[in-house]
């Protein structure tokens, strides 16, 4: 099989979807692999790294995107690499359909197959491709949120961790995922207070027994989330709905109730956000303010730290890719329940029900 691997052009995007070592197992299985020139750059990988491994480099996206049968990307596709795809061809990305009707309807048309990392289960029913993402986003929101709290940046002028005297930030998080463990994690080791909320009782009573004493584990209704949003200084979202879009926990009018100044780091802003305020924001311009509450909602926060998370997705990526490469979408969704569950486009037709139901729009069963 020929795959292709294009160069990110998402905005503030250094990821890059394969590493020299996939190329160099994928040409020892006999495929032949194309990289854009420069794809590599924004993780300090090199042209000559990939072409040392057996990868043809090529000049222009498109020529990549017209010769490959695979398409192995990091991001969503842009309205530019939309219009490359062709009916009959497989792209392998995180798509996060549910927050963009524009982009779902736009892969529609083009014909081709969606294969997503965000909803491919493993047997024990794990996400592997969204967890090392999640790791570095969980991590990264402490360390943009204890920036976004100075006051140069609109924030409350509050050191996280406080110092002797003075006592340390309130952190709410919302979701004891693997985002809002990992945000748990690094918050406490600054040495704020924490309170991590879940509904997931099983998921609550073995965090408390692992974490440190400084973060509360608490059940999440509203009447918790309204009261700690009083006393938050920064609240971290991590809401998934595998496939569909998160839901609200945080509403318009709950704003009132938090502190001028406080910080909101919304991680699930992939998913359309569990903040009814919260809207997509770039690396460039990562935040606004509204009601005196900085939002920060960059829809691809671990692509500001390219090395470390195309190394991180990579390790969980390739064996994956592999078995596309081997055998095509469709006779690796028949032997693999996980590649089955990461179909969501299927030669045009949709076939994942959360997306569907996001939209109202037809959902047929995927039948490989």
């Amino acid at each position: 099989m020929i795959v292709g691997v294009p160069k990110e052009t998402k905005r503030d995007e250094y990821r890059v979807a394969l590493l020299p070592v996939g190329v160099e197992e994928l040409v020892r299985a006999g495929h032949r692999v194309l990289v854009q020139a420069g794809a590599g750059a924004g993780s300090g990988l090199v042209d000559e790294a990939y072409a040392a491994c057996g990868a043809e480099v090529i000049e222009s996206a498109a020529e990549v995107f017209a010769a490959a049968e695979l398409i192995v990307k990091v991001k969503e596709p842009q309205t530019p690499e939309l219009r490359l795809l062709r009916s009959g061809q497989a792209l392998f990305t995180y798509f996060h359909f549910a927050a963009d009707r524009a982009l779902t309807e736009g892969f529609l048309a083009t014909g081709a197959t969606a294969v997503a990392y965000e909803t491919l289960r493993d047997e024990r029913g794990r996400l592997p491709l969204l967890v090392p993402m999640s790791e570095v986003a969980g991590r990264m929101s402490i360390q943009e949120g204890a920036k976004y709290l100075e006051k140069p940046q609109m924030g409350r002028g509050i050191l996280l961790g406080g110092v002797p005297g003075v006592a340390p930030a309130n952190v709410l998080v919302l979701g004891a995922g693997t985002v809002g463990a990992n945000a748990a994690k690094v918050a406490a080791g600054f040495g704020a207070n924490i309170a991590l909320l879940d509904t997931n009782l099983e998921r609550l009573r073995y965090l408390d027994d692992v974490t440190p004493p400084n973060i509360d584990c608490l059940y999440s209704d509203r009447h918790t989330i309204r009261d700690h949003l009083t006393r938050a200084d920064l609240v971290i979202g991590s809401i998934l709905i595998p496939g569909g879009r998160a839901p609200h926990l945080v509403e318009r009018e709950d704003l009132a109730l938090m502190k001028p100044g406080s910080v909101i780091i919304d991680v699930a802003i992939d998913q359309g956000g569990c903040v009814a305020t919260s809207r997509p924001t770039t690396h460039a311009e990562p935040t606004y303010l509204i009601d005196d509450v900085v939002h920060y909602c960059v829809t691809n926060m671990p692509g500001a730290v390219g090395r470390t998370s195309t190394y991180a997705l990579c390790n969980a990526t390739l064996p994956y890719v592999l078995q596309l490469a081997e055998v095509g979408v469709e006779a690796a969704a028949r032997s693999s329940p996980a590649i089955r569950s990461a179909v969501n486009v299927d030669r045009g037709r949709l076939v994942q029900p959360a997306v569907a139901a996001a939209f109202g729009l037809p959902c047929e069963p995927f039948q490989p």
